[in-house]
């Protein structure tokens, strides 16, 4: 995955745009996709899979058809993803004619034609870039930020942030249904509509696929044995936590490590 990353030495005023093709399929250790900030407004179009990215503490969910805008300057890193394949880069504001024109992050969904359109206007430029025709690379951003409407920059339930953040944070043990709804001041059916309402997945889904990418870096990036890893997952059963990655990846744990870490030597 083809991550933008600002470089000290980098002149960016020679490079007012910046494209790469992302393609990926399964997971790359946290250590390959590392916080990132651009002298540039930052963006990430998916084609395919779905990436939730972290836009100086602001959470987005991101799946084929989606747009994010990342303010220049501003640090974003990527907290999961999986199969996640389109483009990502940067531009100048200077290139639409509009130096204030992105001050915070912009999250946008085209549905079926206008994803189609979108996913090849990508492809143009991203071919322009290849050629130097910036006047067409100019026109087409124009054109791109014409279709976007105003959106929500966040979940319009904070609570949602908070309990995403926390799943996702390495460093904060998993806790239950109840104890997340009780953090949240609601009652466990109350707090899995709020999620689902807000993120199109339950809670549920949600801390299996936070304990699933932990579990995968912690396989890949340690030596940990696996009943460690599965109770630093929230797992205390080691043959649970195998049925549960295998049934997730279709590899036992153990497997999983040896074809990281043998795809890295």
């Amino acid at each position: 995955m083809t991550i933008p990353n600002a470089h000290a030495n980098a002149d960016y005023s020679r490079a007012p745009f910046l494209i790469r093709r992302m393609d990926t399929s399964g997971y790359i250790k946290a250590a390959e996709v590392p916080p990132a900030s651009l002298p540039l407004v930052g963006f990430v179009y998916l084609t395919g899979g779905e990436l939730l990215a972290d836009v100086s503490g602001e959470l987005f969910l991101c799946t084929a058809g989606h747009l994010l805008l990342i303010p220049e300057k501003r640090s974003f890193s990527i907290r999961y993803y999986q199969d996640a394949c389109g483009y990502t880069g940067g531009f100048s504001a200077s290139l639409v004619g509009e130096t204030t024109l992105i001050s915070k992050p912009v999250h946008c969904a085209f549905w079926f034609d206008e994803a189609s359109f979108v996913g090849e206007l990508f492809n143009m430029m991203d071919i322009s870039f290849e050629k130097n025709r910036n006047a067409f690379i100019s026109k087409s951003l124009d054109l791109l930020l014409d279709m976007l409407e105003i959106p929500a920059t966040t979940y319009a339930n904070p609570l949602a942030d908070q309990f995403l953040k926390h799943i996702f944070n390495p460093d904060i043990p998993f806790d239950g249904l109840d104890g997340y709804a009780r953090q949240a001041c609601l009652t466990p059916n109350g707090f899995c509509r709020m999620i689902r309402r807000e993120s199109g997945r339950s809670p549920g889904e949600w801390i299996a696929l936070a304990r699933l990418t932990r579990a995968k870096r912690l396989l890949q990036e340690t030596n940990m044995p696996v009943i460690d890893i599965a109770w630093a997952v929230g797992l205390s059963d080691q043959s649970y936590f195998s049925r549960f990655f295998r049934k997730q990846t279709g590899m036992t744990p153990m497997e999983f490590r040896r074809k990281m870490k043998g795809s890295h030597k």
